[in-house]
């Protein structure tokens, strides 16, 4: 004699096992696409990681193109030398800026790799360029007016808070300001730039 309820167990078992089949290859497949997530996502961290090092170590690279100019511009500080241009050793005698819009890359290409003195590639393989521009608006002695050179005062006044005592001029030598902009090229195609204002 045979039992309805058994029969219809059987089927059920044998169904059950094609539904665990299926969530099983489900499972497989998500845990599958999770893990690729994982290895792209680990890969796109070390090239970020790896860029950032670059970036970093070309802009520590960029001192030396700052320490040049700097060693150049206090070499020639007396005299006219600093009067006129100088191309040849990346010396302009008034300012320079990029037009609006325009990126320091493209007024760099356009202008001042003409005026720049490239330095020796390092070791870490980046190559320094610099450029130095004197704050004026043209060449000339910057005592003259119609130069217009950015500068420091020449004097200035001290007050006390005190009832018997006045103010007091201090008095110093004016400085020029000069602006020097390095562009440091590295490997994976790294391309920094550092600026630093120098009052000499």
């Amino acid at each position: 004699m045979k039992y309805p309820s058994f029969t219809v167990s059987k089927n059920m078992r044998s169904r059950q096992r094609g539904v665990v089949l299926l969530i099983a290859l489900i499972m497989l497949v998500a845990m599958t696409l999770a893990g690729i997530a994982l290895v792209r996502s680990v890969d796109t961290t070390n090239v970020i990681a790896g860029n950032m090092a670059f970036q970093q170590a070309a802009i520590h690279s960029g001192d030396t193109g700052t320490e040049t100019a700097i060693q150049w511009l206090e070499a020639n500080n007396t005299g006219t030398t600093l009067h006129v241009d100088n191309f040849g050793s990346g010396y302009t005698a008034r300012r320079q800026d990029p037009g609006p819009g325009q990126s320091w890359d493209n007024f760099w290409s356009l202008v001042l790799a003409a005026q720049s003195v490239t330095l020796a590639t390092d070791v870490a393989g980046n190559t320094v360029a610099y450029a130095i521009q004197r704050l004026c608006l043209t060449p000339g002695d910057p005592i003259t007016p119609g130069t217009g050179c950015a500068a420091s005062p020449a004097s200035t006044s001290s007050a006390s808070n005190s009832l018997d005592a006045g103010s007091v001029d201090l008095l110093y030598s004016s400085q020029i300001y000069y602006r020097i902009t390095s562009r440091i090229a590295g490997p994976r195609n790294t391309v920094s730039y550092v600026q630093t204002i120098v009052a000499l």
